[in-house]
């Protein structure tokens, strides 16, 4: 449900119709509430609430308002939603959750000049915004946001651009991969493992991975040179040899163990759970942060004398780079991501019931009429 403002010319003499109006262009529709899912508090499913009457920010002049069509689940919502962060969002609940988007453009700010009114784009919204992608109506900065390839369906670009920008952070920006090295992703079966598998195949790595069996087939059509199936071999058995780059999207003590040990010396160890947020939610930004960046610091430390590797906690952020490159890739036919399950957006809840309660192992979309 929408509620649209009339904006007209001032001190005309003439008077005319609505339609006459819109034909002259002389009226302006602007969006001002909209529905959104709203997090008024933290814990289970249950506290999401889907209004009607949600207002719509104006726009900063590098801002785009993208009307949704679909927006994906990422495991940081169902965080979020459980309190993770919350040292930064409790104080500014309600927020609404939601990273991916795919939609068309409904209108620009002033400086945005890569974008029209009336395309068709996607993006993803970095991990603090407080306005997620819930909502008729998202807001997102122009190099948050990109066009969308047309040879997939909103729902397909809703499930992409999170995952595989959180991916790109990990591999271009931090190992800096390039032809010839060989990757080792440790959870390669979820939305990110897989698109560093399909990001790294199409800069020329050799890449192995670990999953669960229902991944393996998926994973060698992607081009995977050898993916173990971790609950049926023993993964330092089956995996020879050493390797420039690991990202492990799994995190735990004995997969960053196994991972720091496959390194060759100089290559990067890059994990997915750091623990910044966890530390400030458990002491607050002024004691927690400190914590975490005194315990990044030492791992780096301690990492870089006894292997000779680099030791890093990464996040998604906006990078139109990557994005532009995570375009092309889809174009290309080298990037997706599947998508297994689609609620409307009014069944949000039950979306999210699903998640925690693991009854859908992969992507879950949700999507507007």
């Amino acid at each position: 449900m929408l509620t649209l403002r009339a904006q007209s010319l001032q001190n005309r003499s003439v008077n005319y119709d609505l339609r006459q109006f819109l034909q002259l262009g002389m009226v302006r529709f602007v969006v001002s509430s909209c529905r959104a899912v709203l997090l008024p508090r933290f814990g289970g499913p249950e506290v999401m609430e889907l209004r009607h009457d949600v207002e719509v920010p104006q726009l900063q002049s590098n801002e785009v308002l993208v009307r949704a069509r679909a927006v994906s689940i990422n495991p940081l919502d169902t965080r979020m939603r459980s309190g993770y962060g919350r040292s930064i969002f409790e104080p500014l609940l309600p927020i609404i959750l939601g990273r991916d988007v795919s939609g068309e453009v409904a209108a620009i700010g002033s400086s945005v000049h890569s974008l029209s009114i009336g395309q068709e784009v996607f993006g993803a919204l970095h991990p603090t915004a407080v306005r997620g992608t819930y909502t008729d109506y998202a807001v997102l900065p122009e190099e948050e946001v990109t066009v969308k390839p047309s040879s997939i369906t909103h729902v397909e670009a809703s499930a992409i651009p999170f995952a595989a920008l959180t991916a790109w952070r990990a591999l271009r920006s931090t190992a800096r991969i390039y032809e010839g090295q060989r990757l080792l992703v440790v959870g390669g079966g979820g939305a990110v493992g897989f698109a560093a598998i399909q990001l790294a195949v199409a800069a020329g790595c050799h890449v192995t991975t670990t999953c669960g069996s229902q991944s393996v087939n998926r994973i060698l059509e992607a081009d995977a040179e050898q993916a173990v199936d971790y609950i049926a071999e023993d993964i330092e058995l089956a995996i020879k040899g050493k390797f420039d780059a690991v990202l492990d999207t799994i995190g735990v003590p004995e997969t960053e163990r196994i991972g720091i040990n496959f390194l060759k010396r100089g290559g990067h160890y890059m994990t997915l759970q750091g623990e910044a947020a966890s530390l400030t939610d458990r002491y607050g930004l002024a004691v927690g942060l400190p914590i975490a960046t005194a315990i990044l610091l030492k791992k780096q430390t301690q990492y870089r004398y006894s292997h000779g590797i680099e030791y890093w906690w990464t996040y998604m952020r906006a990078d139109p780079d990557g994005l532009a490159e995570i375009r092309r890739l889809i174009e290309a036919g080298k990037l997706k991501i599947p998508v297994e399950k689609c609620f409307p957006i009014t069944q949000v809840r039950e979306a999210h019931e699903a998640k925690d309660k693991k009854k859908i192992l992969g992507k879950v979309v949700l999507e507007f009429d």
